[in-house]
């Protein structure tokens, strides 16, 4: 039954993308009857009716379009009753299926990760099948077709969902190849762009690197083992140096799947041009789907971890972390930021990966389960907030034409109930109490703080420095969200179309958000309950729970001890609530205090216009000259002058570009040296017969040689 769910899954998904490759065909069948008709005008009066009728209606019918995004929502919601289940029941399924190659079939297996990210993925999809209809019905059919979006989209999740089921490295790159290939299409959309062209050909170039890179860790099990199966990649005997190449590899191939540092340049480029749903897919989700995949590789295929592979992870994590957070700040464009904030997550994740790791590996498993369920779950709260704070951008996208954030400004008052869900998506992913971003980020801290146990000087050293450099992207992310609530929903319109934006009209558009701006609030005040089910994701990879995990029922959390550290959101709540409930009674108590709205204190300078406001560089200007060591800044200062010998200014104008260090110093001298290499290799091509023969002969020979 559990199996039946995850299958029903998959053939919903994929089944949604060809009902909107159906509708395209139908589309195609008008257009050729309507040619008919003009070359053979005496045809039957029945057909010229039907058809005058057909085209009547709109290319794609609502109704047509609603079905598909139907057939999505109910693939997402067989997928969180297939992960709720599996992980519940603590059972793991296997299965066979007739695909693939004939001494090779396709194998499946079905447990506690792979439900658990089954969950994660179906949350996000049910989310998206209530925002799309709206949202896609702005594309213009003729210039963006729905039949390609839709299709590439169900292909996309079910690529996502089988490589979660795959029990074999075949059917495992197969699905992870269809994932690609169809995000591929999805973020070349909008192909009329030459950045949306250029940002796709970059993904699929870095896509296909980080797939040979797992191909060839995959390799390395398999030359060691009777297959290529999971069971037999799990019974190969590695040395520690054929089993850290190995390492290193699906580090760079799942690594570059999920953004990590310096390895993440495709992720600012993708997500901003795709569409709003699909970047919200990407970033939430399929970024954790590579995350997936390093953890059964490493945590499952290798088996046993080496304390170096987790100061790799802690090293690169931290770096993510804290640079993701820092570029991040410095953009103008909504999308770029938070595609940015998502290399800020996934390194934290990355760090917590690494220390758990190291625990692991030091003999202390308790400690290893605790940051494992801290990346797991932390993993988790990234999809929910993560996905809110890219709907609700797409919503703002959708309805001022704007992403630059200094073009915005006082949409509180214009689109109230998006405020409001963006507002949570802040909140969330800066970490503040009562929302689940600061649960997980908490248990981080906790992990990180149990490293007195360790008796390696230079990881007694290297933790603590990790740790506080945790409390820095936590400090400033929460800068960088105030930051981008503050210059997009206050103040004073800063544009036209910011002035003219309304609430978005369908209901679908703000439901999608709601459920997980809900569910953000729902596991930031009862996270027990996602930690149970990580504790069975524990329990079944490494043989270890978390200790303690609950101490005192639902009301306290205490990963480790109660005396050491606890901590009680249902406590924090009512606290919150009391004290909301004092503050009203004393302002509404006397007249005097009664909360009014007037307008904003100008200081007696007769009005405040938009041109007072702070924007998105001057904001950052602070951090900026702290940490300008980080970025390449190219800041200039130009001024028109006028008058008498030119003594007078008549304008200034600012320009400010930031500059991501890995492009000048790693891909600009990579890209460099093959074209070099390609113009040196093109000198063989002499256009003489005689040359090319030779060249036929001795590869004859070598071969020849070889094989004797």
């Amino acid at each position: 039954m559990i199996l039946t769910l995850a299958y029903g899954a998959v053939l919903l998904s994929f089944t949604s993308g060809l009902l909107a490759l159906m509708m395209n065909q139908r589309q195609n069948l008008l257009e050729l009857s309507q040619y008919w008709f003009k070359k053979f005008p005496d045809s039957s009066q029945f057909g010229r009716s039907v058809l005058e009728k057909n085209l009547k209606e709109r290319r794609y019918p609502h109704a047509l379009r609603q079905a598909v995004f139907v057939l999505l929502g109910l693939s997402g919601v067989f997928a969180v009753l297939a992960g709720l289940s599996v992980l519940i029941s603590e059972g793991v399924l296997t299965d066979q299926l007739g695909f693939g190659l004939p001494w090779l079939p396709w194998h499946v297996r079905f447990d506690g990760l792979s439900g658990f990210f089954f969950l994660i993925i179906g949350i996000a999809v049910c989310a998206v099948s209530l925002y799309g209809p709206g949202y896609v019905s702005s594309y213009k059919e003729n210039e963006h077709p729905f039949a390609v979006l839709g299709l590439f989209t169900g292909l996309f999740v079910a690529g996502m969902l089988l490589v979660l089921l795959a029990d074999d490295a075949f059917f495992f790159m197969i699905a992870w190849e269809l994932m690609s290939v169809a995000s591929y299409f999805l973020v070349a959309f909008q192909h009329e762009n030459s950045a949306n062209r250029r940002a796709a050909f970059l993904y699929l170039l870095m896509a296909e690197v980080g797939a040979l890179a797992i191909i060839l860790g995959f390799g390395v099990l398999a030359s060691f083992s009777d297959g290529f199966t999971f069971d037999a990649l799990r019974e190969s005997r590695l040395s520690v140096t054929w089993a850290s190449i190995a390492f290193m590899l699906a580090l760079l191939g799942f690594g570059m799947k999920a953004g990590i540092v310096p390895v993440h340049v495709w992720l600012p480029e993708a997500h901003p041009v795709a569409p709003s749903h699909i970047s919200a897919l990407m970033s939430g989700v399929m970024l954790k789907v590579a995350l997936y995949g390093l953890i059964r590789f490493c945590f499952d295929l290798l088996g046993d971890v080496h304390w170096q592979w987790g100061v790799v992870l802690l090293i690169l994590g931290t770096l993510s972390a804290l640079g993701g957070i820092l570029y991040a700040m410095m953009q103008p464009n909504l999308k770029r930021l938070l595609a940015y904030s998502s290399v800020e997550n996934i390194g934290i994740i990355f760090m917590v990966l690494g220390l758990s790791m190291i625990f692991m590996a030091n003999g202390h498993p308790q400690l290893a389960a605790l940051g494992f369920l801290a990346a797991l779950f932390h993993a988790f709260n990234h999809a929910l907030f993560k996905n809110l704070l890219f709907l609700g951008a797409g919503i703002i996208h959708h309805q001022t034409h704007e992403l630059n954030i200094d073009l915005m400004g006082g949409l509180i008052k214009k689109m109230p109930q998006t405020s409001k869900l963006f507002l949570v998506g802040c909140m969330s992913i800066s970490a503040l109490p009562l929302f689940n971003g600061f649960v997980s980020e908490w248990l981080a801290f906790q992990t990180a703080l149990q490293v007195d146990v360790l008796d390696n000087g230079v990881l007694r050293s290297l933790i603590p420095v990790a740790a506080a450099a945790l409390a820095l992207t936590a400090a400033l992310a929460a800068a960088c969200f105030v930051k981008v609530f503050g210059l997009i929903f206050l103040g004073q319109s800063r544009s036209r179309n910011s002035q003219k934006a309304r609430e978005v009209h369908d209901k679908g558009m703000l439901a999608g958000p709601a459920l997980l701006a809900g569910l953000c609030f729902f596991i930031g005040i009862f996270p027990g309950v996602i930690i149970y089910l990580i504790n069975n994701v524990s329990g079944q990879l490494l043989g270890q729970t978390l200790p303690n995990d609950t101490a005192s029922g639902w009301l306290w959390l205490a990963p480790v001890t109660a005396e050491q550290a606890s901590y009680s959101a249902p406590l924090v709540l009512i606290g919150a609530l009391i004290a909301a409930g004092i503050c009203y009674w004393y302002l509404r108590r006397n007249p005097l205090t009664i909360m009014r709205r007037a307008e904003t204190w100008d200081c007696g300078f007769g009005g405040l216009t938009p041109r007072m406001q702070y924007t998105s560089s001057a904001f950052t200007m602070p951090f900026r000259r702290i940490f300008a060591k980080v970025w390449i800044i190219d800041e200039q200062i130009n001024k028109d002058m006028q008058g008498a010998m030119d003594q007078d200014v008549a304008a200034v104008h600012y320009q400010l570009h930031i500059q991501d260090h890995s492009w000048p110093r790693l891909y600009q001298p990579m890209a460099k040296g093959v074209n070099n290499l390609a113009k040196q290799v093109g000198r063989i091509q002499t256009g003489n017969i005689r040359t090319y023969l030779g060249y036929s002969f001795a590869t004859l020979i070598v071969l020849l040689w070889v094989i004797s």
